[in-house]
């Protein structure tokens, strides 16, 4: 799944897309964003201001494409992962 600039990951490994305004007000969430940072886990993709936070079970992303956007194409990536009904009773 293409989150922003030239950088891909496998939609299996996103757990989370957040708003990044939405979360900008939170304690627990801001500190989560410092400890990553801390951490060396988070990539700034450019170029733009992050819209959205990618979380995925390696990194966090900061990405300047809004998560309704990635959100959809998760969906649409999903709509590929999952055999339909025929398919799987065959």
């Amino acid at each position: 799944m293409h989150i922003g600039g030239d950088v891909s990951v496998l939609a299996k490994d996103v757990i989370l897309i957040l708003d990044l305004k939405s979360i900008g007000t939170g304690v627990a969430s801001q500190e989560f964003l410092e400890i990553s940072r801390d951490e060396g886990l988070i990539t700034e993709i450019g170029p733009g201001e992050p819209k959205s936070v990618v979380l995925t079970t390696e990194r966090v992303y900061l990405s300047p494409i809004s998560s309704l956007t990635l959100g959809g194409r998760a969906k649409f990536l999903q709509n590929f992962a999952v055999p339909s009904s025929k398919a799987a009773k065959e």
